[in-house]
């Protein structure tokens, strides 16, 4: 059941400071358009309103994106509703009116009830989360402050996101450590597959294995719990990017199984660009080296891990609106809406002719991202003709052994937006023939 109701749901408003509750007519008119649609809808279950698009209009009409493109790359990065711009632009103004005292007496005292928010939304002790940039610099944490000797073996996949690759590179030749590659042959709907190929890797001197829980190239979802349950078995850690499944899709960090998690905000939880967190479990907390150093007494405090300076406190306190948001919606009803959207188009176009599908259709492999491609034709030509007809923004992959046009909508796509996507992808084939 949709759980908001009006009361509710002008709260949410008046917190967000767009409006108050004995003020219901000042209210900006989508705000007012989307708290009537909540009721509306406050019978139908997240299934069914999935394909409502009546209600996903009124979602729509909280955002500010251009209607000069159809932007279909959210996987890259993902606008902010209007709530979390005027919050960052307000505390941006806060801040310019007397930047040391505003932003580190003021502004920073909001970083423990963010925390908690976080937490909450994650599912997991608050003293486990600190606050970061994006996934890199979170992750990064991770790889550079494990105390790893030379010869130890990590195990992770050549379809894992460059960054992370990158940095395990530097570290193998900096430190000795061996790296163990896995290759997938995706996409696949078969979990046990998808679990031995990391599970034969393992060795006795395998300290840690590190999991892409959604492939950034093509969205497949990998059974995290079960690859980390294996490796706990085995006396290894676990370290989970989840750059692309945070409120993305509904999972909770304490039931996944991992010891170390990072994330973007600015993707799936549509928080301003330059937003994340570090997730490490409350005991693994001491053994790892922060990033930026951190002074003495700071060894089993998850704080150890912000130590980086005079940052933009304006972008990280606006993260709290986008959490009231992505609850005002909710995250089953998200899930739902984002896999709706993935299946819409494609379904429509995976019996052409030379069109090949690098994405599942089922849930639980995979959810909002999806990847196309095109026999005998290069991903960037259907990048540009999908550009320069229609203006419809996406992204060509080459990577490894996948290829393809990744197509990510958000809950601010329509389906008459896909419908376009479909038609382009129909003429461009037609193109080849």
């Amino acid at each position: 059941m949709l759980a908001p109701n009006r009361r509710t749901f002008l709260h949410y408003l008046s917190k967000a400071g767009l409006g108050s509750l004995l003020a219901g007519v000042a209210l900006p008119s989508w705000s007012r358009n989307l708290d009537q649609k909540l009721e509306q809808f406050s019978s139908y279950d997240a299934y069914s309103l999935a394909s409502e698009e009546d209600f996903w209009y009124s979602i729509q009409q909280a955002y500010t994106v251009s209607p000069s493109i159809i932007n279909l790359n959210n996987g890259g990065v993902s606008p902010s509703p209007r709530v979390v711009q005027e919050a960052m632009k307000r505390f941006h103004d806060l801040s310019n009116e007397g930047p040391s005292y505003f932003m580190w007496r003021i502004l920073d005292q909001g970083r423990e009830p963010l925390r908690l928010n976080l937490a909450r939304l994650a599912g997991c002790n608050p003293e486990e989360i600190a606050l970061q940039r994006n996934a890199s610099e979170a992750l990064e944490t991770v790889i550079f402050g494990l105390p790893l000797q030379k010869g130890d073996e990590v195990v992770l996949c050549k379809q894992d996101y460059p960054n992370m690759i990158n940095a395990w590179k530097q570290r193998e030749k900096r430190d000795g450590i061996q790296l163990k590659w896995v290759n997938l042959e995706l996409p696949s709907e078969d979990s046990d597959y998808l679990v031995q190929q990391y599970t034969k890797a393992f060795t006795p001197k395998t300290k840690l294995v590190h999991i892409t829980h959604i492939i950034n190239w093509n969205g497949q979802m990998l059974p995290v719990r079960k690859i980390a349950d294996a490796a706990h078995a085995k006396g290894i850690e676990v370290l989970v990017d989840g750059a692309h499944s945070f409120a993305h899709f509904h999972f909770r960090l304490d039931e996944l199984g991992a010891d170390y998690f990072g994330t973007s905000l600015h993707k799936w939880l549509s928080a301003c660009i330059g937003t994340g967190f570090l997730f490490v479990k409350k005991d693994k907390i001491e053994k790892l080296y922060p990033l930026f150093g951190a002074p003495a007494g700071q060894e089993t405090n998850i704080r150890k891990f912000e130590n980086l300076g005079t940052r933009p406190f304006f972008i990280e306190q606006a993260i709290g609106k986008a959490i009231e948001f992505q609850e005002m919606i909710g995250a089953e009803r998200k899930e739902k809406r984002l896999h709706y959207l993935k299946n819409y188009w494609m379904q429509q176009v995976k019996e052409l002719p030379g069109v090949e599908i690098g994405t599942s259709l089922q849930p639980g492999f995979a959810c909002a991202i999806g990847l196309v491609a095109i026999k005998n034709r290069k991903p960037a030509e259907l990048d540009q003709f999908l550009f320069n007809t229609y203006k419809i923004h996406t992204v060509g992959i080459e990577w490894e052994n996948i290829k393809g046009v990744r197509i990510t909508p958000h809950v601010y796509t329509t389906t008459k937006q896909l419908d376009l996507l479909v038609k382009g992808i129909r003429e461009f084939v037609k193109t080849g023939t």
